[in-house]
């Protein structure tokens, strides 16, 4: 978890994860919603916030 809310927010903010390949897009939070934004990767528009509690 980021330490102060600047990196924060340059870490998870706008931030979705492709729920197929697992590869990192930066867009707005709108035309995600609205499946407008697709992966670079695979083509998927299934995406999902990135996760802010670290694993394990």
């Amino acid at each position: 978890m980021a330490k102060f809310p600047e990196a924060e927010k340059r870490i998870f903010h706008r931030v979705f994860v492709c729920r197929k390949c697992k590869s990192t897009i930066k867009a707005d939070n709108q035309k995600v919603k609205l499946r407008k934004i697709k992966c670079r990767k695979c083509g998927s528009k299934a995406l999902r916030p990135k996760n802010k509690e670290k694993k394990g």
